[in-house]
Parts: C-alpha cells; structure tokens; sequence
C-alpha cells in the first residue's frame, strides 16, 4: 500500500498522490488557503468546541502537544488562538507533508500567518516514545488517533482515506492515552466521532460533542 501513495514534489508544493488513481487527485498540506483560511476567518475562536476542549476559557496560552498531529488542521487553530503547540509526527511521509507546508506558509512574510505558524513546533517522533521521557511537562495533551474507516467509503474525505491506507490504524491509543494523563498538566483532549465508542473503554471527565465529531476530556492522574 506504502508503493500505491508517492510523494511529489510539484513546483508548487510536496503532495501525496495515489499512482494507480491519479484522478482522484492528491493531498498535501496547505496553511495558506482552503479549509485553513476559511475556519480561521469563520471558525468561531474561541467559542468553537475545539478550543472549550483544550480549556482555552480556563488557560489563556497553554503549551499544548498535539501527539497525533496527522495534516496538522487542529494545530492550525489552536496556534491561531494563541497556544505554542509541539505536534509530533511519526510517519516520516505525513511529516515531510506538514514540514513542507509550514514552510510554505512561513515564506509568505503574511504578519498574521507568520505569527501562528512561529507558534508551531514541528517534531519527527512517536508520541509512545516522546510522552515516555518528554522534554517539557504540557499543559494540554491533544489525541486525534486513526480510527477504523467507515464501511461506506464515499463518506471518508480523501486524505483520511489516504492517510487511513498509508499509516493505518493506531492500535496503541490506549497506551498514549494513558502515558498523557501521566504527562498532561492540566487535561487531555481526544477527538473521536460523535458515535464511536470511547477510547480504551475509558470514561472521560467530560464531553463536548458537536455533530459529527466530539471531544472527550481526561483529567490527569495527578490532578
């Protein structure tokens, strides 16, 4: 499957693209415009339930650490509401996808731009590895793992489904989530579908659920 998706490097930026479907079109991370753009100027701030979650009402700059950083949507906004997010990235493709598009955006001198991408911090490592012996204690952890994928395929966008076939699933979420409650200052945030189970079978704290996707909220152990 890893043949099946190459990276190229167009004159415009580096995409994931399927050889045996080259129609479909490829993905590739983009700050600049698009969805990005859109949710940063129509997004809600901090009233959006993404930043309820990270506990932006309660803490106005936290470092967060987004752990499964994935195309690096939710690192985006959080950066933009003022929050220094570290995201780690194992899979070295997924992470020469995000690396090309911060430099792209940082190369447009855009003040605004600029100034949330200074605010993200990009890491090629496993969060297993990482949370183990982190290099700063943060205050929000942030999990997104890889879910199962929906048996009717049309309704997975096409970079879930890319990256879904590429990376796979994450079958040690419960043990990273377990690690970031160890880790986490004050919570750690998990995004799931709004109907899936939750993670690990493990009761959150609280829920804030949207529709399609919630977020369940863990407290850490020493809390």
């Amino acid at each position: 499957m890893a043949n099946r998706y190459q990276l190229v490097a167009t004159p415009n930026r580096l995409e994931l693209q399927d050889s045996l479907d080259p129609k479909v079109g490829a993905v590739y991370v983009d700050f600049v415009e698009g969805k990005a753009r859109h949710r940063l100027l129509f997004g809600g701030g901090k009233g959006q339930d993404l930043a309820k979650a990270i506990g932006l009402h309660k803490l106005k700059t936290p470092q967060v650490l987004d752990a499964t950083a994935g195309l690096g949507r939710e690192a985006f906004v959080l950066a933009s509401l003022g929050c220094q997010v570290t995201l780690l990235e194992r899979s070295p493709i997924v992470h020469a996808l995000l690396a090309d598009g911060l430099q792209r955006a940082a190369a447009t001198h855009e003040a605004q731009l600029t100034s949330i991408i200074s605010r993200m911090h990009l890491q090629h490592d496993d969060a297993l590895s990482w949370l183990a012996s982190p290099n700063f204690t943060p205050d929000v952890v942030y999990l997104d793992p890889m879910f199962p994928e929906r048996q009717k395929s049309a309704l997975v966008q096409k970079d879930m489904r890319f990256l879904q076939e590429l990376v796979g699933d994450d079958p040690d979420a419960g043990e990273l989530l377990d690690l970031a409650r160890r880790v986490a200052k004050h919570r750690v945030t998990v995004k799931r579908p709004r109907l899936a189970p939750e993670l690990a079978d493990l009761k959150p704290a609280f829920v804030i659920s949207g529709k399609a996707v919630r977020y369940d909220v863990y407290l850490p152990y020493h809390f």
